[in-house]
């Protein structure tokens, strides 16, 4: 029920847009595009996929039995699929899908695996605000809304490497969450706080393999900024690529929002805000059609390799209730 309604949600918010802007002049737009880089910002997604998949590996423990490892082939069609279940599936349960393919895969606990796509998870997160707060501080036209955001961005960033540094705070943190938090809350906080310390425990135990899935999760995030540069040359537009920085990631914030399908709708609106300066709105809507593609192509790239894994997200969803 709760996905229908967010896909109803960004229906009406898509609705909007489009009866707002020229229709006719967003097809132009994508008519007009540059036949070169429109392809090669598309094509993104794989390197984008492969990084993703090799971050993975890094994530799990080695095994002396090499059967047990994770192999690149393998963390590939994991991430697809995972994407896959993503976009049908509610409460990104294709991560959680992941978690457990990876505990059956590796021999690790259940709160371990679940741990290590937290801690993945955390390290997108951070990253995307790391590069968020690095475009907002250089971004020039700032006012009070971005001066407002860059405030926040800095917060949420010194707050989640507070979680990740410190076990004695991520335990203060949990408490208070706990303490306040709904009935129906409680039961997650604690299953969350509980991966959380068992994440702490792995990965400070290793500093090497911290420091190898963090470094990487920075460069992910590079590329990921990067392609959505690209989309704006594909659109034969422009916009400078530090603004760009600042920009983008405020836009995948707004997606981020628990009110519409995979972000569609309010990163398109988000979009179209920001870069008003820099291109008109028929050009902000593509822009926002080329970023919802960089769920999508994933999602059927993974659709292949979905019935390996369909069983085991059926199986998830009935231990989960």
């Amino acid at each position: 029920m709760k996905r229908l309604i967010s896909i109803a949600v960004s229906l009406v918010i898509l609705l909007l847009i489009y009866w707002k802007i020229d229709f006719a002049g967003l097809v132009k737009v994508f008519q007009d595009c540059d036949r070169l880089w429109m392809p090669v910002s598309l094509g993104m997604v794989i390197p984008i996929t492969l990084f993703t998949a090799w971050r993975l590996q890094q994530l799990m423990p080695s095994s002396p039995d090499t059967t047990r490892n994770l192999g690149f082939w393998e963390a590939n069609k994991l991430i697809l699929a995972a994407s896959s279940l993503n976009m049908v599936l509610p409460s990104k349960m294709g991560d959680i899908a992941k978690a457990y393919f990876m505990r059956d895969r590796g021999h690790l606990s259940g709160s371990l695996a679940l741990s290590l796509v937290v801690f993945e998870k955390a390290c997108d997160m951070l990253s995307l605000l790391l590069w968020c707060a690095f475009g907002l501080l250089l971004y020039p036209q700032k006012d009070a809304f971005f001066w407002g955001m860059t405030l926040c961005v800095a917060l949420g960033l010194g707050l989640g490497l507070m979680l990740l540094g410190s076990p004695a705070f991520a335990q203060f943190f949990f408490g208070k969450a706990h303490a306040i938090a709904p009935k129906k809350l409680k039961l997650k906080i604690n299953k969350l706080s509980y991966s959380w310390k068992e994440m702490h425990d792995y990965f400070w135990g290793d500093r090497r393999r911290l420091l190898i899935v963090s470094l990487t999760s920075v460069f992910i995030w590079f590329l990921h900024l990067l392609q959505i540069w690209f989309f704006i040359l594909a659109l034969n537009a422009w916009a400078p690529f530090l603004t760009n920085l600042a920009l983008s990631p405020l836009a995948i914030l707004a997606g981020l929002l628990p009110l519409t399908f995979a972000g569609v709708g309010t990163r398109d609106a988000a979009l179209i805000a920001l870069y008003q300066p820099y291109f008109p709105a028929t050009v902000g809507a593509a822009l926002g059609l080329l970023c919802t593609s960089r769920y999508l192509l994933p999602a059927v790239g993974g659709l292949p390799f979905l019935g390996q894994y369909i069983k085991l997200a059926q199986d998830v969803r009935t231990a989960t209730k």
